[in-house]
């Protein structure tokens, strides 16, 4: 199993008396980002190394632990090591350490015990030769743990461990140039924050789906930062979103169908960030209430479309798109999707263009077609891999 070893016991550089790890950093605290990270890589246990609890640590173990993660606070390599697995491959990182999920999940992948090092020359960083700096990561075997706790308890448990690690052998992996930029060791308060924002905002998933992920995903990530360097509420993007999906209905049922759609894409949009927002601090029920409240939005634009149109054939349409909607969401399990398949998102996006060239009947009979048919390869797919 994998296990993640974070150091949390230096103060910040400008802040006295205030933990590095509990600064801010894109909406989070320093110490929960990390965590995100090693909960990525397969961490299923994470060990905080702490000089001392403060309110704000307190605050963020409490949400760390809400990830389905086991997390436990130590002061001492003994007590880590009561606390580790005995067959735990451990991944270390070092007080202040800032990078990405791409460099925690390709060490991770290391088959034996490897240091991230770097020739940067940074004054955080701790030297592990001539010629290169330990850049605050490592995968290590959990024996080095017990080694250091054999030492006598005055050493500094994170120097120990990199000491005993370097005469043990470990491989030393140097840090690529292309990943370097968003790597460091920052204890600075507004450093961390002009990093955070940009940083977090990276690790929204991106979706499999074409219309997730080349339309409504790139625009997310661009919102994001912005929002959460203002400090935006996830309610006040969630409330604009439901406003402008109640004024896409409206423009619908009054009959400028392609302009209510329009609007109906841009709540979409302000879902999704609404979502994204919610998940990046960790509030479980308005991303489960967006896991709904999404699909409702476009599903409704869809059925007042087809309400509007030529009746009954329009609510016909409308009714079997909506059908085999639904039914794809069910029979398309994440691990099965295909990148030209249809979401929930893509069906007012497809309809848009026949809507503005005034043929709504045709806009939802191809918007059910392509239901259809993502619902039939959903369901071959699923009997090819049961």
């Amino acid at each position: 199993m994998l296990a993640g070893l974070i150091f949390a016991t230096e103060d910040a550089d400008d802040r006295a008396g205030v933990l590095a790890a509990t600064l801010p950093f894109g909406g989070l605290t320093l110490i929960e980002f990390q965590a995100r990270l090693l909960a990525s890589a397969g961490a299923s246990q994470i060990i905080l190394v702490v000089a001392r609890m403060t309110p704000e640590l307190l605050g963020a173990i409490s949400r760390i632990g809400r990830r389905g993660v086991a997390v436990d606070a130590v002061r001492t390599a003994i007590e880590a090591v009561e606390k580790l697995h005995p067959l735990a491959r451990v991944l270390v990182v070092a007080d202040g350490v800032v990078t990405t999920g791409d460099v925690v999940q390709s060490l991770a992948a290391a088959g034996q015990d490897t240091l991230l090092v770097t020739d940067q020359d940074d004054r955080h960083y701790e030297r592990v030769g001539a010629n290169a700096a330990w850049a605050g990561l490592a995968l290590l075997d959990g024996n080095r743990i017990a080694e250091v706790a054999a030492m006598p308890r005055d050493y500094d448990f994170q120097s120990t461990l990199l000491r005993a690690a370097a005469q043990a052998g470990a491989d030393q992996v140097r840090l690529d140039s292309h990943m370097a930029p968003g790597h460091g060791i920052e204890r600075n308060a507004q450093a961390l924050a002009r990093r955070g924002n940009g940083t977090v905002a990276a690790l929204v998933a991106r979706p499999l789906r074409w219309a997730d992920r080349f339309l409504f995903s790139p625009l997310v990530r661009l919102a994001l930062p912005p929002l959460m360097t203002r400090a935006v509420p996830t309610m006040a993007a969630l409330a604009l979103a439901l406003a402008l999906a109640i004024a896409a209905v409206a423009t619908i049922a009054l009959g400028h169908p392609a302009i209510g759609m329009a609007v109906a894409c841009v709540a979409l949009l302000g879902g999704k960030i609404g979502a994204s927002l919610a998940w990046v601090r960790d509030e479980g029920p308005l991303v489960r209430f967006t896991d709904y409240a999404v699909p409702a939005m476009a599903a409704l634009a869809v059925s007042v479309v087809g309400y509007a149109a030529d009746r009954p054939a329009g609510l016909i349409l409308a009714v079997v798109l909506l059908i085999a909607a639904a039914l794809l969401e069910r029979a398309a399990p994440a691990e099965h999707q295909r990148r030209l398949w249809a979401s929930p998102v893509a069906y007012p996006l497809v309809m848009l263009p026949l809507l503005i060239a005034g043929q709504p009947l045709v806009a939802l009979a191809s918007a059910g077609l392509y239901a259809a048919v993502t619902l039939a390869a959903a369901i071959e797919a699923f009997r090819e891999k049961p």
